[in-house]
């Protein structure tokens, strides 16, 4: 009997948190396991720790979750709506063997326990009676709990035929001590007068390798808590996104006696209560400066809104009854009552932070070529081993010297430099980001600038500055400038609009009285005894002359005489026409993509020389105008600052933000750029591209080190402590490779 066929519209999302993953095998492994539940298509986000299943109607989400256990790892169900609620702690924020804080506890004792470690083995002058016992007191705890996480996994990937980076550390470190017992109990490392000897042929067995094991864990710690770092600031994008909100909202009740009887006047009191207990059909009161607590529909008032952070648009938004607005968003004029009409996980931003949820939880995890490599190396060194030392019996030696060479040939694989090779040239190379005023997050970051092509730029903030500024003072004629400034200058200091505030910052203004607010018309009041009005051309007269600028043009008159207009825009950073072709020169295409009216869209991708615009886009269009790239081949480079990039930035293959804009953007982003100009995008592109070569020349030869003195190590060419020698200089020469880093841009 086949089984039934499940359509998507018989199929419902579950999102599962995952503990206990390692790699992204790991991750590869659970996704194959659940897909194959009847119905069920299964993705499986090792860098968000997060499960995206989709799952047929009936299916009793136990199952999901003992299938997951059934693969060797865990998982929660993430509650409705734990888009940055409640139902997201469980997520990348809990500390598991892999969270980072777990893992910088780790690395700190770690390395408090190593450096003497390293120093008593390596400098013989230090050395003392029983120095011995003291280094194994040291090491034991490194190797046992600060090593259990890549233990564990290995464990774990062994029940499955898998072999990762983690087990070739565990099966390096575990080789070094277990050999380091074996001649501490029986070889004479433990005796009172040992001393470490340096010899070119033999193993002797006398010889300890507790600072290999020590000192090999401690470095594979430092590169996974850079990773676990990296991954729990990933997260972070939504707290962020959920923070943006009010956190109280002013609601009108009915009062005592209010509507008592036909014609009385209706009374309401005004509670401040938290914006959790808001319900539909609330109405709520915004006064001017605060935050809209959700979305709704205004009933009395009128203002200008700060939608930027949902359109990119540098202009506020005049509202009055009748007109929609949204949670988060600001009230900068007057005062507001506002219905709700969607709470909870049905506002826009809530909506929003699903978006780049999903974004983060798609994203393709780039796996390092230290985990590709070691699946096929590390069964090969353990077979190499046990063929050594099957080789030494066969030709006639003891059990004691086939041991030996085995077990030598397993520590002369330890992967020391390779340990070294990406957290070295990861820190150097982000050390020198920080310096150049770019930070990144982490390694997979370094292989996407790689393959970047296509660069897609927001407007607002990023190629712009984001303030409003004066472009243009159009006297009438007859009419001196400096009157026109006066009395518009004057007249817009008593309004908070931005363009007003613009305006204001002309010249010096004088005295305002009568002074009135016209909702989305404009401003009136009499200015040095004379009747200002300034606002929409069209309020002022039906032929006021338009210049040939782009931006808001707010006419002025006086006594009913039109004085002039003035002009106010969103002007471009005088560092962004170099940037963007500094970026064409990196082969990158460049494409500009603002919620901004298209006229001025056209005209700043003119000013920076960029063929290729989409204007007037919502988040959602800016989230699929980066997946419709993708999906062309591209791999897709967004910078943004706002709220709105945030989707975008996290779908993108390398997210840049703004140093200067939202938090939101910051944390959605692979790296940013401290000081908030476009021209250190090129920077991080080549210091990203410099970093990742660096890693890739480390990894060779740390790998061709292993490979040359493997065959030495079977043949009982090669005294332990002399490899030890040569991996300490293979490390050497990884951390000189990275230190080059430093000299990046100077």
């Amino acid at each position: 009997m086949s089984h039934p066929t499940h359509t998507d519209d018989t199929r419902h999302t579950v999102r599962l948190d995952v503990q206990g993953m390692s790699c992204t095998s790991c991750a590869m492994r659970i996704e194959k396991k659940l897909n194959r539940l009847d119905g069920v298509d299964a993705s499986v986000n090792y860098a968000t720790e997060k499960a995206t299943v989709q799952v047929p109607e009936g299916l009793d989400h136990r199952t999901l979750l003992e299938t997951v256990e059934q693969t060797g790892y865990s998982a929660t169900v993430r509650s409705e709506g734990g888009s940055g609620g409640s139902g997201d702690d469980h997520g990348a924020d809990h500390e598991g063997l892999h969270g980072a804080a777990s893992m910088r506890r780790r690395l700190l004792v770690a390395a408090a326990l190593s450096l003497p470690v390293l120093l008593l083995s390596m400098v013989p002058p230090l050395q003392f009676d029983y120095w011995t016992w003291v280094v194994l007191a040291l090491a034991t705890p490194v190797v046992t709990w600060g090593a259990w996480p890549f233990h564990r996994a290995t464990i774990t990937n062994a029940r499955h035929g898998a072999a990762t980076m983690d087990t070739l550390v565990s099966v390096g470190v575990g080789a070094a001590y277990l050999w380091s017992l074996w001649a501490m109990f029986l070889g004479g490392a433990g005796d009172p007068g040992m001393r470490m000897e340096w010899s070119l042929l033999g193993t002797g067995m006398h010889e300890v390798y507790f600072e290999v094991a020590a000192v090999v864990t401690t470095f594979i710690l430092a590169g996974h808590y850079l990773e676990a770092n990296a991954k729990q600031r990933s997260s972070a994008a939504l707290r962020a996104l959920m923070d943006l909100g009010a956190k109280e909202v002013t609601v009108r009740r009915d009062g005592p006696g209010g509507g008592a009887g036909p014609g009385a006047a209706h009374r309401y009191t005004e509670v401040t209560v938290p914006v959790d207990d808001l319900h539909a059909g609330d109405e709520f009161i915004v006064r001017p400066g605060e935050k809209i607590a959700t979305d709704g529909e205004v009933v009395e008032g009128a203002s200008a809104v700060d939608e930027s952070m949902l359109t990119g648009e540098s202009v506020p938004v005049e509202v009055t009854i009748g007109d929609t607005v949204t949670g988060a968003t600001v009230n900068q004029g007057g005062r507001l009552l506002v219905r709700a009409t969607a709470i909870g996980s049905d506002t826009q931003l809530a909506q929003m932070a699903r978006l780049v949820e999903e974004a983060q939880e798609g994203k393709a995890d780039v796996q390092r070529l230290a985990d590709r490599v070691s699946a096929w190396f590390v069964p090969a060194v353990i077979a190499l081993a046990l063929l050594t030392f099957l080789a030494w019996l066969v030709l006639g030696d003891d059990v004691t010297a086939a041991f030996v060479a085995a077990v030598a040939v397993l520590i002369i694989a330890c992967p020391c430099a390779l340990g070294l090779a990406t957290p070295t040239a990861l820190m150097v190379g982000t050390g020198r980001g920080a310096q150049l005023g770019i930070l990144i997050k982490g390694p997979q970051v370094l292989e996407s600038t790689r393959r970047i092509d296509t660069v897609v730029l927001d407007k607002t903030g990023t190629i712009t500055t984001g303030v409003m500024s004066v472009v243009d003072v159009s006297p009438a004629d007859g009419v001196r400038r400096t009157d026109l400034e006066h009395l518009a200058a004057t007249l817009e200091h008593a309004s908070e609009h931005p363009v007003a505030r613009a305006i204001a910052g002309l010249t010096d203004t004088g005295e305002v009285t009568d002074f009135a607010n016209h909702p989305g018309l404009g401003v009136s009041g009499v200015v040095d005894g004379r009747h200002v009005r300034a606002g929409r051309p069209d309020w002022i007269a039906d032929d006021v002359p338009r210049p040939e600028v782009d931006g808001t043009t707010i006419a002025v008159e006086a006594d009913g005489q039109l004085l002039g207009t003035i002009t106010v825009a969103d002007t471009v950073k005088g560092s962004s026409r170099q940037a963007v072709a500094d970026l064409r020169a990196l082969g990158l295409e460049p494409v500009l993509l603002t919620g901004d009216a298209r006229a001025v869209a056209e005209s700043v991708a003119a000013e920076v020389v960029i063929e290729r615009v989409q204007a007037e886009v919502t988040p959602d269009d800016k989230l699929r105008t980066v997946q419709a790239l993708q999906s062309e081949g591209r791999a897709v480079a967004m910078v943004g600052d706002g709220v709105n990039d945030a989707a975008a930035l996290a779908a993108a293959d390398l997210g840049i933000a703004m140093g200067t804009g939202t938090d939101v953007a910051i944390a959605a982003s692979d790296l940013t750029l401290v000081k908030g100009d476009l021209a250190t995008a090129v920077d991080a592109v080549r210091l990203a591209r410099a970093t990742l070569r660096t890693i890739r020349m480390n990894l060779f030869w740390a790998f061709a080190y292993n490979v040359a003195a493997i065959p030495l190590a079977m043949s009982g060419l090669l005294n332990p402590m002399i490899a030890g020698l040569a991996m300490a200089l293979s490390s050497v020469f990884v951390v000189t490779n990275s230190l080059r880093l430093r000299r990046f841009g100077a």
